[in-house]
C-alpha cells in the first residue's frame, strides 16, 4: 500500500535496553522523506509497554508519546530491542499485543532483538528473519524451524525484520521505497548520504547525462550552449536531446537551468549574497528573469528563500521544473 496523499501512521516500540541509534535510525529517514514532501507523509509515535519513558542500552533515559494503546490506528509497528532480550523481547503483554496485531493484518518490523519478540509470538513461523550475527546461534537454538535471512534484513509479506545497526538506514529506504515511491526513497538515501548504493534521480546511471551534468556544473556562472555542449561529450546535440529525454524526461535547457538553479538555491539558503549575486554567479544577466524561474521552480521569491530551515523549499529535480 503506497502513500499519495495519505498520511500512514506508525508506531515504535521501544523495550529496555533497545539501541537508541536504533530509534534515530528508524525515524529520521521518515522525517527526511516528509521535509522532502513538505507534508506529512508519515506520522509516528513512540511508545513503551506502559506509556513510561523507557532506558536506553548506552543509559539514556528516552521519553515516550504514551503506551500500547496509541499503535490502535498505526497501519506498522516497529519493535526495537536490543539488550537483555529474554527479560523484555519476550515479554507476555507485549507478546499477547503483537498477535492482536497481526490478526488485523498490521505490518510488523522487528529491529535487532524486536526480531526476537516477533518471533515468540510465533510470527516468523512462514518468514525468513535477519539476525545479527552476535544473535544468531541463541536465535536458532530457540526457533530451529525459522528460516535465516542471508542479508542484514528481509521484507515478507507484511514482516519485516532488520538485524540493526547500520543496515537499519538501507532497510528503511527499502521500505520507503515500498510504502511511497523509487523516486523518494532514492533523494532519502542520497540525503543519509548512502547514494554510493543508489544512483540519484537525475543521473540515472547513464554515462552521458552523468558527463553532461559535470559540465554543466563547472559552467554554472557562464552557461555553455546547448551545441557547445554536445561537441564537449562529442555527440551530436539531436542525440544528447534524444538521450537527455529518455533518461531525464525533459530537454536538455531544461536539466542545465535546473543545474543552475539548484546551485543558486544553495547560495541563498547557505551564505549571506545577495540575490543580484547569486543570480550573476548562476549564470543569470537579469535580476527579473532569474527571480521568474526561481518562483516557478519553488513557489517563492529567491528573496524570501534565505533560511535552511526545515519549513524551507527543497529542491527536487524531479518533481520541479523551470519551464512550466
Amino acid at each position: 500500500m503506497r502513500c499519495h496523499g495519505v498520511v500512514r501512521k506508525l508506531a515504535v516500540l521501544l523495550l529496555p535496553e533497545f539501541s537508541q541509534f536504533g530509534l534515530t535510525a528508524v525515524t529520521e529517514p521518515l522525517f527526511i522523506a516528509n521535509w522532502l514532501a513538505q507534508t506529512g507523509v508519515f506520522e509516528w509515535r513512540v511508545i513503551s509497554v506502559e506509556g513510561d519513558p523507557v532506558r536506553a542500552s548506552n543509559g539514556s533515559v528516552v521519553p515516550v508519546d504514551g503506551d500500547l494503546t496509541l499503535a490502535a490506528d498505526c497501519a506498522a509497528v516497529f519493535v526495537l530491542a536490543s539488550f537483555e532480550p529474554a527479560r523484555t523481547a519476550r515479554n507476555r503483554t507485549v507478546v499477547r499485543w503483537l498477535k492482536r496485531l497481526s490478526r488485523r493484518g498490521i505490518e510488523l518490523i522487528g529491529i535487532e532483538n524486536g526480531s526476537l519478540a516477533l518471533a515468540e509470538a510465533g510470527l516468523l513461523d512462514e518468514h525468513a528473519a535477519a539476525v545479527h550475527w552476535d544473535n544468531l546461534a541463541g536465535f536458532q537454538e530457540m526457533f530451529p524451524r525459522i528460516r535465516i535471512a542471508p542479508g542484514p534484513y528481509s521484507f515478507s509479506k507484511n514482516r519485516v525484520t532488520c538485524a540493526g545497526a547500520a543496515a537499519i538506514l538501507e532497510m528503511m529506504v527499502v521500505w520507503i521505497e515500498r510504502h511511497v515511491d523509487v523516486e523518494t526513497s532514492t533523494e532519502v538515501a542520497r540525503h543519509l548520504l548512502l547514494s554510493s548504493r543508489r544512483s540519484t534521480p537525475a543521473d540515472s546511471g547513464d554515462e552521458l547525462i552523468v558527463r553532461a551534468r559535470a559540465l554543466m556544473r563547472v559552467h554554472v556562472d557562464d552557461p555553455l550552449t546547448c551545441e557547445t555542449l554536445a561537441e564537449r561529450l562529442k555527440i551530436s546535440l539531436r542525440q544528447l536531446e534524444r538521450r537527455c529525454k529518455q533518461v531525464l524526461r525533459h530537454t536538455l535547457h531544461t536539466e542545465y537551468m535546473l543545474v543552475r538553479v539548484e546551485k543558486a538555491h544553495q547560495y541563498l539558503q547557505q551564505t549571506d549574497l545577495s540575490v543580484t549575486e547569486v543570480a550573476a554567479l548562476t549564470g543569470f544577466s537579469s535580476v527579473e528573469y532569474f527571480s521568474k524561474v526561481y518562483r516557478r521552480v519553488f513557489g517563492v521569491l529567491p528573496s524570501t528563500d534565505r533560511r535552511q530551515s526545515t519549513d524551507a523549499p527543497v529542491f527536487r529535480a524531479r518533481r520541479q521544473s523551470p519551464s512550466k
